[in-house]
């Protein structure tokens, strides 16, 4: 992967305008289409399979007079007078009656009279007027709600002085919620850090105007899609959110990378490229497993929630998308101005190391006594998520709102001269077909549902006009996101059989305060899976990149830590009040109900962000020989700045959208900002350095069965590094089939050998099918390197792959076809073993199969115990001379065996072993100034088997090339010449 993000990189740089107005364009054409197509977002909530909403679809059919939104218009009397005097109940009825010809409504009932009469307060102070409308909430014509609320406006006129009149309910429960000059403060905070860290505004700049870019194409995509899909408002608000931070971080990543490189002296275009190729490897890394965990939000079967999770993943797409392409483009147009002035005039190819003297005295002083460091933060951050234990989710309601609203202010009068539960009645419904008498089995249901326990009242009892359905209206004594409804839901539903038996109803509770509670109960359950999806996702994922156990373990704990902290402090504020009026909450009590899944899965992939960013480090620290406590201190040091900068500023731009926010995105803020805050200053930079020392040199331990199991995950560009400290070798011009340097595999010996297309190689001894498959990349190196057609192994291992066949003539049928099979196609190198019991004439068939293969360019490689298993099947290779440091061989002591002979012994050496760093050789080569040719022989000159050499470390073709330094390919050495697609 580093290496395509490299070239990805460098495309980006060079043709720089042509992808910035690629993306202009793009920005351009999104907008035009949201405009044209938006359809506003929509927060109607639903669960299939629930009993509520099957419950709710079943009225829509049977009753639809009730299946559409509702509304309520309290009305208080003056103090010291009574609802029942004549003027008063007069303007009321007058209201009532002046609603219920508001188009879309279906009725407004009185409280004065029919079944409504329970909606008159005990204490005489006040009336509700019940409104129904026949459309759902989202179908609400905006002059419908305005023709309400000015029905409201005229009641309290016409009152007497001092009556109090608000309009609330359902229809007016939710705001759209907006962006404000809050958020943006985010921004500019952002943008502080930003200078900061880079000492220069361009540089600065350059992230906000990706990460910004990015927000207004995911919106145009979120808005442009409610076209045709039902989202939510809190849906493009998470998208902007998290596009935001992430486009931030990500491009800070790359630029921080670059700034490093070009202070040493490396030009812009190859540093970009190179950054791309590096810190954008960890940054791609990063962004799947935010968009793993936020797709894998589907695991609750909810739809709103897994259209949110889909857009906040599209989000984080584009983020990384253009992080990949514009950031490099963007740095392009900078060029060197990313950088302070004196490094522009002087750039220094041995600059000071930048030491960081708060970073190193921070993890000295944490690891000085690791075991106290691990019990003082494991205690403290298992203190602070105790409160985690009280959290209580809810959908949002008029509650939420802003003490201002009038739909909160109706929210707020009903519960003072009712009791809370008439601001979320629930409904019991079903059907009554069967009845001789359904008002009276309405009537009798109704009067038995008064004596439930957490019932109020029961204001509504009634069949439909057709006699087939009833519904019950129930009020509860608690609040509608109290533990008492919830409670008495269950109740309820606990009683189906009974009221089956008594009433022959087949009894139902549904309505919105019901639809909450079944959607909180799915979430609460599906909290549980997805956890575990998330953290077996980090233990895997971070185990196939750092090849160690103790770091993904540590790391999965350490994210388990955070989320319960993030829980616990947005407990303390939504449940217990803390805070709650600096922060501008306008409702304690719950949290909406998926707050606490989004959370686990933004913060799950922010986490490995930061645990890949500091762990690489200090591996890289640890691979070059620094012990474990040496490792950690100096990766902890290269990687603090730009973590902490990274951690700050996603802070910031979560806690952006907590003062005076929407309520539903409220919590989710919160929960982010702290959760980010303790996984990055507490977790990552003190708890897990701490961990690491206690481990000591089990920290980078792995079974070998693990490690060979396990792919391989380059996230740090050490890929892409590998080839470039290789661009030179074997040497410039040079076309190699197959070149190696002390490559081994398995228990084989080191192979030093080079050779042409179209030549060939024995490899016997120990180990030789293990480095015979290596060659073809199926296998993996154990040490030295290789390249098979210019791709370098292991790093292109599975590039090789398709490029080299392989045939295993001892499980072959026919021997002779899958020779050739496995050198046909594009193939540059066949391996062939097993031929040892391949005789008589099949032998040389295949032998005149593999000479066809070789004459085609393909360079064929011979695996055997020994060289005998091979002889007679060596190709002839025209054009093919000995050197006098290579003892040719007599071609006759190399024909086949009859199919009864045993094999003649040889005297071609054995292959290497692991005490003996010497392999049999390539057959042929040119020179290394030139490319190798393959000339045909005079007519008249005899045509000889190509001499099979030792490979001799003194042997000019067989010494060990040493790779290319900087200094020797120039300032401007790069992948172009030396990546093939």
């Amino acid at each position: 992967m580093s290496s395509l993000l490299y070239l990805l990189g460098r495309a980006a740089f060079r043709a720089r305008r042509r992808v910035l107005v690629s993306w202009l364009a793009a920005l351009v054409l999104l907008l035009g289409g949201a405009a044209l197509l938006s359809n506003g977002t929509d927060n109607t909530f639903s669960i299939p399979g629930t009993e509520s909403q099957e419950a709710q679809d079943a009225l829509a059919r049977t009753f639809p007079q009730v299946s559409g939104t509702s509304a309520q218009l309290v009305a208080v009397a003056p103090k010291g007078t009574d609802v029942h005097d004549p003027a008063f109940q007069s303007a009321v009825e007058s209201a009532a009656a002046a609603i219920a010809k508001i188009p879309q409504v279906t009725s407004a009932s009185s409280p004065y009279s029919g079944p409504s009469t329970g909606n008159i307060a005990a204490d005489g102070s006040a009336v509700i007027v019940p409104i129904q409308l026949s459309v759902a909430q989202t179908a609400v014509l905006p002059s419908t709600s305005d023709a309400i609320q000015k029905a409201g406006s005229d009641l309290e006129a016409a009152l007497p002085k001092g009556s109090q009149v608000a309009v609330g309910g359902q229809l007016f429960s939710q705001t759209v919620a907006g962006i404000s000059v809050t958020e943006l403060l985010g921004i500019v905070v952002a943008f502080a850090v930003l200078i900061a860290t880079f000492a220069s505004v361009i540089a600065a700049s350059l992230p906000l105007i990706t990460a910004l870019l990015g927000a207004g194409l995911s919106l145009s995509l979120i808005f442009a899609a409610t076209h045709w899909l039902t989202i939510a408002s809190t849906t493009p608000l998470l998208a902007l959110m998290l596009g935001l931070a992430v486009g931030i971080d990500y491009a800070l990543f790359i630029i921080s990378r670059h700034q490093e490189q070009l202070k040493h002296g490396m030009t812009p275009e190859e540093s970009a490229a190179r950054a791309v190729a590096t810190a954008g490897s960890a940054v791609v890394f990063a962004a799947v497993t935010v968009i793993i965990a936020l797709v894998g939000l589907s695991v609750a079967g909810i739809p709103f929630l897994t259209t949110m999770g889909v857009a906040a993943a599209l989000a984080v797409t584009i983020a990384v998308l253009i992080s990949m392409t514009l950031t490099p483009a963007l740095l392009g147009f900078a060029g060197m101005r990313v950088v302070a002035k004196r490094f522009r005039i002087t750039a220094a190819k041995t600059a000071p190391p930048v030491t960081h003297p708060i970073a190193g005295f921070w993890v000295r002083l944490v690891t000085r006594v690791p075991f106290l460091t691990v019990i003082l933060v494991v205690a403290l951050l298992g203190l602070v998520a105790l409160p985690a234990a009280t959290l209580r989710l809810a959908l949002p309601d008029a509650g939420s709102l802003d003490e201002h609203e009038p739909a909160r202010i109706a929210y707020d009068l009903i519960a003072e001269h009712f009791g809370p539960g008439y601001n979320g009645p629930l409904i019991a419904t079903g059907s009554v077909i069967g009845s001789t008498d359904p008002v009276g089995l309405m009537n009798d249901l109704g009067a038995e549902l008064k004596t439930v326990p957490g019932v109020a009242a029961v204001p509504l009892s009634t069949p439909n006009e057709s006699g087939d359905t009833g519904i019950a209206q129930v009020v509860p004594t608690g609040a509608p996101d109290s533990a008492a409804t919830q409670e008495l839901v269950a109740k309820l539903r606990s009683m189906h059989d009974h009221f089956q038996r008594e009433y022959g109803i087949d009894l139902s509770i549904t309505g919105y305060t019901a639809a909450g509670i079944d959607i909180s109960a799915r979430l609460g359950r599906a909290l549980l899976p997805f956890a575990l999806l998330v953290v077996g996702l980090s233990l895997v994922l971070l185990a196939i990149v750092f090849r160690s156990i103790v770091v993904p373990v540590t790391a999965a704990l350490g994210y388990l830590l955070s989320i319960g902290a993030a829980f616990g402090v947005t407990s303390l504020v939504f449940m217990n009040g803390w805070l709650a009026g600096p922060l501008g909450v306008a409702h304690v009590g719950s949290v909406i109900s998926f707050m606490p899944i989004i959370v686990m899965g933004v913060l799950f992939g922010l986490a490995m962000d930061y645990e890949v960013f500091l762990a690489s480090r200090m591996r890289e620290e640890h691979i070059l020989g620094a012990d474990t406590k040496d490792s950690v201190h100096r990766g902890f040091q290269g990687s603090a700045k730009v973590v902490t900068a990274a951690a700050v500023i996603m802070f910031a731009v979560f806690a952006a959208f907590i003062p005076g926010g929407d309520a539903q995105i409220q919590p989710i803020a919160l929960g982010l900002a702290v959760g980010v805050a303790v996984d990055a200053f507490v977790v990552r930079m003190t708890l897990i350095p701490a961990v690491l020392v206690l481990f000591g040199r089990a920290t980078w331990w792995m079974p070998r069965s693990w490690d060979r199991a396990l792919p391989v995950l380059d996230i740090e560009g050490e890929g892409v590094q590998a080839e470039l400290d290789a661009a030179g070798w074997p040497g410039p011009g040079t076309v190699y089939a197959l070149a190696a340097d002390g490559a081994r595999a398995g228990g084989s010996g080191a192979l030093d050998a080079l050779v042409p297309p179209g030549g060939a190689i024995v490899v016997t001894g120990p180990g030789h099918t293990a480095l015979a498959l290596a060659i073809a990349g199926r296998a993996p190196l154990t040490a030295g390197r290789m390249k098979v057609d210019g791709l370098l192994l292991p790093v292109r291992r599975s590039s090789v792959r398709a490029r080299a066949g392989v045939a295993r003539l001892d499980r072959a049928t026919d021997p002779v076809a899958a020779g050739g099979e496995a050198g046909g196609g594009r193939r540059a190198v066949v391996v062939v073993s097993g031929g040892v019991g391949v005789v008589g004439e099949e032998r040389q068939r295949l032998a005149e199969e593999l000479q066809r293969v070789a004459d085609t360019g393909v360079a064929v490689v011979l695996a055997a115990t020994v060289p005998e298993g091979v002889a007679g099947l060596l190709p002839v290779v025209v054009g093919a001379r000995a050197t006098a440091e290579a003892p040719a061989l007599d071609a006759a002591s190399l024909e086949a065996p009859a199919a009864d002979a045993p094999i003649p012994e040889t005297p071609i050496a054995d292959a290497a072993t692991p005490d003996s760093p010497t392999a049999e050789g390539a057959a042929t080569e040119a020179p290394a100034t030139e490319a190798p040719t393959r000339e045909a022989p005079a007519t008249d000159a005899p045509t000889a088997e190509a001499p099979i050499p030792h490979a001799d470390p003194a042997h000019p073709r067989h010494a060990q090339p040493q790779p290319s330094t900087p200094d020797e390919r120039g300032d401007d050495a790069s992948l172009d010449s030396h990546l093939p697609s």
